[in-house]
């Protein structure tokens, strides 16, 4: 095929059309003909075209790539993904939370950051964002979260006001709010930003020792920020200038890069632990469990088509691979059923089929039938069988969630531990990380948001709830807003 040979328009079915401009008529200037199936094709795909947005996390973009272990770390895992020298083919999806699939790129939310690896024992997927904690640390309570941050019954406008009640009637909200108002809420854009797992997960090496441990993916371009001011502009300017940046600078040549860190805890330790280390609203210091080097993830490829290879891409924490399990995190457990659940509505139940989604290891399951499948299957569909059929194998294989619970059945928070609240880790992270250019920042952004429509009874609760962050802070806050 040449250049003065071009590619001929083709049905779906493949069979070559003989218009791309008109529709079958009788005549020039007749009625269409209903047998035109070439038109009906066009018509009926156009309208079918757009699949359900994802409920939070609607509006992203991503990249392919590769993660390649620099460290060895076998003494933690057994994971084959994780053991030294391997290299490994990646799927990586930024996105906004709150925000509609067209909304602006720089409104201020936290970035999802998920990640799909392709390892030679199956799909391993990680569903984090850019901070290291989140708004709440039970399900029950994430549904509501993500509908005050989206739009009104009434009037269908997104609302700070309905943004504050939740927050300021749920403390455990205090240290998340506290980075999205600060620096890190607007990334410059996802390459100069850090992803990480927020939620503790465990590890399994080879003798079956367990630890407790976090991921950090440190952004080799460095961390950078817009202002509330640059990212209004370019709200207005570029709806999707975060695309666009990661688009252009792979396509260039200049491939982004994160190097993954891990803090280890030892199994038995978060039994004593000053903080609740399955707590999504709480960190690990640095100074108890510094960072380990594992490896480096490198964006190398763009997609060629966004809506087969971004948009249709299914990433569910449920994905683990021998060596890697869940934690007593009670909202990773939640998202366990809640992120296969929202692919088999916006997708069909056979997601997996899709190539985006297909690992790249074999699979042998007794999954059959149902919408879009495209996958041979083959007697025997059922087990057990005698006719050698696929077994499930525990000697080789054995559950890797293996810790224990007992107790009476309650809906209760969690127990606490010895340094445990809601306000403390923010007002850490308000005095001793952020500089006082930062906290400028910080009080300025936060006038400005309580400013624009916060309600008299919910002001109060905000001005106290950043009072029990930082006393100093919240005084600074409650005057620029009511200028006393």
């Amino acid at each position: 095929m040449t250049k003065d040979d071009p590619k001929a328009t083709t049905t779906d079915a493949g069979i070559p059309v003989s218009s791309d401009e008109h529709s079958l008529t009788v005549g020039p200037d007749g009625p269409i003909l209903l047998q035109d199936h070439y038109l009906i094709e066009q018509m009926a795909n156009f309208n079918r075209e757009r699949i359900p947005e994802r409920q939070p996390h609607a509006k992203g973009f991503g990249a392919f790539g590769h993660f390649e272990v620099t460290r060895d770390v076998s003494a933690y895992t057994k994971a084959a993904v994780f053991q030294p020298g391997t290299k490994t083919d990646t799927l990586i999806r930024f996105s906004t939370v709150a925000g509609e699939r067209g909304s602006p790129d720089t409104w201020r939310d936290p970035r999802g950051f998920a990640l799909k690896f392709y390892t030679t024992e199956g799909n391993y997927d990680m569903v984090g964002n850019n901070t290291p904690v989140f708004f709440m640390r039970d399900p029950m309570k994430f549904q509501h979260f993500i509908r005050s941050q989206k739009r009104r019954a009434d009037n269908g406008l997104r609302d700070h006001d309905m943004q504050w009640d939740f927050w300021t009637l749920s403390p455990e909200s205090a240290h998340q709010v506290a980075w999205l108002m600060g620096d890190r809420g607007i990334p410059k854009n996802w390459r100069h930003m850090n992803g990480y797992s927020s939620h503790t997960y465990m590890w399994v090496n080879a003798a079956g020792k367990r630890f407790w441990v976090k991921y950090h993916f440190k952004t080799d371009q460095g961390n950078d920020f817009l202002t509330q001011e640059e990212a209004d502009r370019l709200a207005g300017a570029d709806g999707d200038y975060h695309r666009r940046d990661l688009f252009d600078a792979i396509k260039r040549g200049e491939f982004p890069s994160w190097t993954l860190r891990m803090q280890i805890m030892p199994f038995e330790a978060a039994k004593t632990y000053r903080f609740n280390p399955f707590d999504l609203t709480k960190v690990w210091p640095h100074a108890d469990y510094p960072l380990h080097e594992v490896g480096r993830l490198t964006l190398n490829r763009n997609p060629t088509d966004y809506h087969t290879e971004i948009e249709q891409a299914a990433f569910e924490p449920n994905n683990l691979v021998p060596g890697i399990g869940v934690s007593p995190d009670k909202m990773l457990l939640g998202r366990l059923f809640a992120y296969a659940d929202a692919h088999r509505h916006r997708l069909g139940v056979n997601y997996h089929q899709i190539p985006v989604n297909a690992p790249h290891s074999p699979v042998h399951s007794y999954s059959k039938d149902g919408p879009m499948r495209i996958q041979n299957v083959s007697d025997p569909v059922y087990a057990p069988n005698s006719k050698g059929g696929p077994k499930a194998d525990g000697e080789r294989y054995p559950e890797v969630a293996t810790w224990a619970a007992d107790g009476e059945f309650v809906r209760a928070a969690y127990t606490l531990h010895k340094d445990d609240d809601d306000f403390g880790q923010a007002g850490t992270l308000v005095r001793e990380v952020m500089d006082d250019a930062a906290r400028d920042r910080l009080v300025a952004n936060v006038v400005g948001h309580l400013k624009a429509g916060v309600s008299e009874p919910v002001l109060q609760r905000a001005f106290a709830y950043w009072r029990n962050i930082d006393k100093q802070i919240g005084d600074r806050i409650a005057k620029g807003v009511t200028g006393g």
